[in-house]
């Protein structure tokens, strides 16, 4: 690892460096590979954090490399959902507009225009035409922006941008439903679950989301018994699935899904966390 970010930093030393920004992409990918497999999660979040500043580095030299950008969103909701939205929640809900920002911007690199900007309709005609290598960019903003949502839930203005965030998300089940383990169910899971039905929630789609984000890791990543915890379980006040889910998660094996060990460590974190709050929703 320490490697990979020496070789990457000495890049952006060179008078050429934007020339060798290209070639150092498949090092950022290596580098992505072990950290997930990093279950120290102190090691983990000072990795996470001196990665990010090398990317932004790489932004500066390159700002309309569109994988760069997907690459920032992408280390910017680890940073925030990992590391900072339990301890310091505005410090993550800047992180998460940052990474939406980063995603909209590699979106716009690959061809959409102004969606920020855009009314629905428009932003729903251009996402519908979004394409598979799009996939990456669409699923990391929709995922800084949900999250980012889900911490202003009352303001309205943060609410009416909840369609957009979801029409992404829509269009990567549509594309490639698999991408990122199934994150998109957990999405749709979350989407579902975390609205009494009288505004929009779906509890039985819900639960359907989860089963199929299950299906994609054969149970083994942490995440969705997680999420559908934190949301569903708690919104259909069922203490009983509450508690289940949450202490499936903590008793878990270290080794349940090597690759992706650090994301595991992390819903370990969260679930015990939540437990300690079971009395006080339930």
């Amino acid at each position: 690892m320490r490697l990979i970010l020496i070789l990457t930093a000495s890049f952006l030393l060179t008078s050429c460096g934007q020339m060798l920004v290209q070639p150092a992409l498949p090092l950022i990918d290596n580098s992505i590979e072990k950290l997930n497999r990093e279950t120290d999660l102190k090691k983990a979040e000072k990795t996470v954090t001196g990665n990010l500043k090398i990317l932004q580095r790489m932004i500066k030299i390159d700002p309309k490399n569109a994988q760069l950008q997907t690459y920032a969103a992408q280390g910017l909701y680890g940073l925030a959902y990992g590391f900072r939205e339990d301890s310091q929640p505005q410090v993550a809900s800047d992180l998460y507009l940052r990474g939406m920002r980063h995603g909209v911007t590699a979106l716009q690199l690959n061809g959409a225009n102004n969606l920020l900007g855009s009314t629905i309709a428009d932003f729903n005609k251009q996402v519908s035409g979004m394409r598979k290598s799009d996939v990456a960019a669409m699923f990391w903003t929709a995922s800084n922006w949900g999250k980012w949502i889900d911490m202003h839930r009352d303001d309205p203005d943060a609410l009416a941008q909840l369609p957009r965030a979801t029409a992404l998300m829509q269009r990567v089940i549509e594309l490639e439903d698999t991408f990122y383990y199934g994150g998109a169910h957990m999405y749709f899971g979350v989407y579902y679950g975390s609205r009494a039905p009288t505004i929009g929630g779906n509890f039985k789609k819900s639960r359907a989301y989860f089963d199929h984000a299950r299906k994609i890791t054969n149970g083994k990543l942490l995440i969705p018994d997680l999420l559908q915890a934190q949301y569903l379980a708690r919104q259909e006040f069922n203490r009983k699935e509450f508690h289940q889910l949450l202490s499936g998660v903590v008793n878990a094996p270290d080794n349940l899904m090597p690759e992706l060990g650090l994301q595991n460590q992390i819903a370990k974190r969260k679930a015990a966390a939540l437990l300690k709050r079971e009395n006080e929703w339930f």
